[in-house]
């Protein structure tokens, strides 16, 4: 099967409490299939992935930061998944970002953010290990707890 390459920037957005916020949404062309994941995406040309998570950042949940505040990615790792019935290799680093509290805003959301985004919210990490919904990326709850 042929991939699509892609390289992605995604958020750990901590709060006060070390809740890690997540989105959830799914995959238009799975109706019916949703899953939780971290802010983030795909790297536009020239971004570097720092520049590509503060972006995505401010698109998904409003929040503006500067990328220099994000300082190093703290996990990296390579997602098979496939979207839209085509098959991606998304090479992504992960960033963290720490808030007091922070209500989201979904006015930066593009018409497929729109379509495939349902909602958010803040998640501990005993809550993602004892769910039985998906969520991404895998051992999640242990990453939050080395960051958090």
């Amino acid at each position: 099967m042929t991939h699509v390459d892609r390289r992605a920037a995604r958020v750990l957005l901590l709060d006060g409490q070390d809740r890690v916020l997540l989105m959830h949404g799914g995959d238009p062309a799975r109706p019916g299939e949703r899953w939780w994941f971290t802010p983030g995406g795909g790297l536009n040309e020239g971004e570097t992935h720092a520049e590509a998570a503060a972006r995505e950042l401010f698109e998904e949940t409003g929040l503006r930061v500067d990328p220099a505040q994000l300082g190093e990615s703290v996990h990296h790792e390579v997602a098979e998944f496939s979207y839209r019935n085509r098959s991606y290799r998304q090479d992504q680093h992960f960033f963290v970002h720490r808030v007091p509290q922070w209500e989201v805003s979904t006015a930066g959301y593009d018409a497929d953010e729109q379509e495939t985004i349902t909602e958010s919210r803040w998640w501990t990490a005993a809550e993602i290990e004892s769910s039985t919904e998906q969520l991404f990326p895998d051992q999640l709850a242990d990453l939050v707890r080395k960051v958090a």
